[in-house]
């Protein structure tokens, strides 16, 4: 067991996060004892960690949870939200060694050596928070096997590639296409069906570039069937199904290096109903002629204000990204601007205006609200149907 009161014992074993600006922050090993390459960010979220590290999203980097403490509800099968553990790493100022819930079959110690990933305990969440927000999102390097030197650390993580536009998503689709079963997913037995799920009217193309489970989920609460296909495939292998509509799903990375999904978008505009969240978002915006940017931090948590310009409306959503659409470069003509972020004024939504479709930066299927942002799916079963009219 942790003695997490021993803080001095703690500081001193060998596990730390370097980062590229020279920075040390010393921890606790408690996850796999692997080293890794990563980009470090902070998350805000009180809660959902095991969705977090399950989420494709996260590929490439190392999540620093500023909450004080996690892991107290353990971990299980349902609240995964894909087939593994996608992050590169955690960071904690105290991971809970023994969890105390119902629904848990494993301490959170336990599923981060089961998925290989490694994890720092006792770190100082509070000032590596602070060292992200003055000075951007930073690479890393993470030591959790206590045999790598901290000067070696530092030049690791400078000398990293970084996201910055690679195809991290490629590294998260699925290696096939799938017809999504409700009945086997383990996710679907924590759905929030207040009676039986409706018959199905709608068929869609769900491109997976990093897909979220609870997306189904929550197309399938909408009368809507997925079937899933690699990010890869396209848009005359999708258009061959005769879909209904078409999703573009959230993932890793930077858009900018997925330049075959942006023309697939092209292809597939004004054919077939779109909808995207958060990568798909972007990849709709660059496939109509805008470009994306890095942002400074990112955003990411689950308590993030969103603005809907077309009735004032302020949503709390779940948010994680690092890349946001640049508005200047965003083609009045051709799309118009639905959302934007309280936080820094970003674009958080967009909508067609040649063709029947819509995207939305944050996360409405993580329901922080908790319901704020959920009409989002209702919205694009109602596209479709007009679509059809």
């Amino acid at each position: 067991m942790i003695d997490h009161k021993n803080w001095s014992a703690q500081r001193a074993t060998a596990g730390y996060l370097a980062l590229a600006d020279g920075s040390i922050f010393p921890g606790r090993s408690v996850g796999a004892p692997v080293d890794r390459l990563g980009e470090a960010v902070f998350n805000t979220a009180m809660s959902g960690y095991q969705e977090i590290l399950s989420d494709p999203s996260y590929g490439g980097q190392f999540v620093c949870l500023t909450a004080p403490e996690v892991g107290v509800t353990g971990t299980n099968n349902a609240d995964m939200e894909s087939s593994a553990g996608r992050a590169a790493g955690l960071l904690a100022h105290r991971i809970c060694a023994r969890p105390s819930n119902w629904r848990s079959t494993a301490p959170l110690t336990e599923w981060l050596r089961y998925w290989e990933m490694p994890a720092l305990d006792g770190i100082d969440t509070r000032a590596l928070t602070l060292r992200l927000r003055a000075r951007g999102t930073q690479k890393a390097f993470l030591c959790a096997s206590g045999t790598v030197p901290e000067t070696e650390g530092v030049a690791h993580a400078r000398a990293w590639e970084g996201l910055d536009g690679l195809d991290y998503a490629g590294q998260a689709t699925c290696p096939a296409p799938y017809e999504w079963d409700m009945d086997a997913d383990p996710t679907s037995r924590i759905a929030t069906w207040t009676e039986a799920p409706p018959p199905i009217v709608f068929r869609i193309v769900v491109y997976d570039f990093g897909l979220k489970r609870s997306i189904l989920r929550c197309l399938r609460q909408q009368g809507m069937a997925a079937l899933v296909m690699p990010a890869r495939t396209p848009a005359a292998e999708a258009l061959r199904q005769a879909p209904d509509g078409v999703f573009l799903s959230n993932g890793p990375g930077d858009p900018a290096g997925l330049p075959y999904a942006v023309e697939t978008v092209r292809e597939l505009w004004g054919r077939v109903p779109l909808a995207g969240i958060c990568l798909g978002h972007q990849i709709m915006a660059r496939a109509c002629g805008a470009d994306t940017f890095r942002l400074p931090f990112g955003h990411h948590g689950a308590n993030h204000p969103v603005q809907c310009l077309a009735d004032g409306r302020t949503l709390i959503s779940s948010q994680n990204h690092n890349f946001a659409v640049d508005p200047k470069s965003v083609d009045a003509g051709r799309l118009e601007i639905t959302h934007i972020s309280l936080n820094d004024g970003s674009i958080e939504g967009l909508r067609g205006l040649t063709a029947p479709a819509f995207s939305v930066q944050f996360h409405p299927e993580a329901s922080p609200g908790p319901h704020d942002a959920v009409g989002f799916f209702a919205a694009f079963r109602a596209l479709i149907a007009a679509a059809k009219k």
